[in-house]
């Protein structure tokens, strides 16, 4: 069973980019096939982080009562049934909603991706985590490569370019279907009064959720312990600000990066290639990346050399962005590695299963809160202002305080020991 979870959870990671970097690969030939104004494809962009936000708060709920695995499964399922229907909805309206549909499920993946490796493989964290932030960057970075030519081999129809997507979101779904049946028994509660000993700074799990060590499928038993104060925690607060600032500055890549290169002189095939080597990135490094964070007890210097290399990206973005367009483009994607850095603190941050659901879905739906107008507000400065200079400007001001809220939210400690429980009992 356990290895049906790690292919359940690399299938699932690899959907959870690619409705949004096809869509941004053909962004063009879906406005001029919907009729689709400016306006609305600004909305459009700014939908991921919207649904993520929105929808993400509700994963910790569901997992509770249905399990994990149940509610990513049938996250899935939504992304394969979201990405089918969308470009056949013959409208902009439809074609919005089953945007939403499939950005649904994906939003529950990226909030419970994080809570299954914590139950399933507690003294792994760190390479899971890898694992799975690698997958994620794969599949980002196919899709921006090969939407277009996959379009053109399948007869030119944009239509069929983003449908195509669905059938590697399908694939997503068939190995929970296994786990969700056999679920077997709820974890053990730990013995009234024990407290888990805390990973210092390992990037391992207590046995808590996972008796000694040994992989348990999340049930719907799951979830009974008092509930953190979550807001308490100045951690949780850090870590929501940096996955917010981070999330910001990589949807402003992949929404506006080929559009930067182009207005510079950049051919607009290669504009696309260069997407995809930034979003390539993240594959080496989304591995190398965890299981060094896991093995420091801060995680600062390397928030403060991811954030370097996006500073160094953005001003030379400014100076020479068709001279030097590679190196800036790979700076921006090794800077864009602090999503696996983030994902991987989730982890750390907190001694439970429990406690990991609660700050995942607060930090990531608080997060992709903070980065919703970050794409809009690029998009109005470089038509008012008519060029590069106020936006970049924007992106690396924003950077500062990314680098900030990563240092604190990489210090060595837990929201346990911050929130507190929440009694769920009158009286006590």
């Amino acid at each position: 069973m356990t290895r049906l979870v790690v292919v359940g959870i690399v299938l699932s990671a690899l959907n959870l980019r690619p409705a949004i970097t096809s869509l941004g690969a053909l962004l063009q030939e879906v406005r001029d096939g919907l009729g689709m104004s400016g306006g609305v494809a600004g909305l459009l962009t700014s939908m991921p982080p919207l649904c993520f936000a929105v929808f993400g708060v509700t994963a910790p709920r569901l997992a509770r009562r249905f399990g994990a695995g149940t509610v990513v499964c049938a996250g899935m399922a939504a992304v394969t049934a979201g990405l089918l229907i969308r470009p056949y909805t013959g409208g902009t309206a439809g074609f919005l909603a089953a945007s939403a549909l499939a950005l649904m499920g994906m939003s529950v993946g990226n909030v419970l991706m994080p809570v299954i490796v914590k139950r399933w493989f507690p003294d792994r964290v760190g390479p899971m985590t890898g694992l799975y932030s690698m997958a994620i960057a794969l599949g980002t970075a196919a899709a921006a490569a090969a939407t277009v030519p996959l379009t053109g081999a399948l007869g030119g129809d944009w239509r069929t370019g983003l449908a195509v997507w669905a059938g590697l979101a399908a694939a997503a779904v068939l190995p929970w279907v296994p786990v969700v049946r056999d679920r077997g028994p709820a974890p053990a509660a730990p013995a009234p009064g024990k407290v888990p000993a805390p990973d210092a700074g390992e990037g391992k799990a207590p046995a808590s959720d996972a008796s000694e060590g040994k992989a348990s499928a999340p049930t719907a038993g799951e979830g009974q312990r008092p509930a953190l104060r979550i807001t308490r925690s100045r951690t949780a607060w850090a870590l929501a600000v940096f996955f917010g600032l981070q999330a910001t500055g990589a949807y402003i890549a992949m929404g506006w990066m080929p559009q930067i290169f182009r207005d510079a002189g950049v051919p607009a095939s290669t504009a696309g290639v260069l997407l995809a080597v930034t979003m390539v990135m993240g594959v080496p490094l989304a591995f190398v990346i965890p299981r060094l964070a896991a093995r420091l007890p801060h995680q600062g210097p390397i928030v403060l050399v991811l954030g370097v290399c996006g500073l160094a990206g953005y001003a030379g973005l400014y100076c020479a962005p068709a001279a030097g367009a590679w190196a800036w483009a790979l700076l921006i994607g090794i800077s864009n590695c602090a999503f696996p850095l983030a994902l991987t603190m989730v982890g750390m941050r907190a001694r439970t299963g429990a406690g990991v659901a609660q700050l995942s879905g607060f930090a990531q739906s608080t997060g992709y809160l903070i980065s919703v107008p970050g794409p809009l507000l690029v998009g109005v400065l470089y038509q008012s202002s008519g060029g590069w200079g106020l936006p970049l400007a924007l992106m690396s001001a924003l950077m500062l305080p990314q680098m900030a809220a990563g240092l604190l939210a990489g210090r060595d400690r837990t929201v346990e020991d911050e929130a507190g429980a929440m009694p769920r009992t009158a009286g006590r």
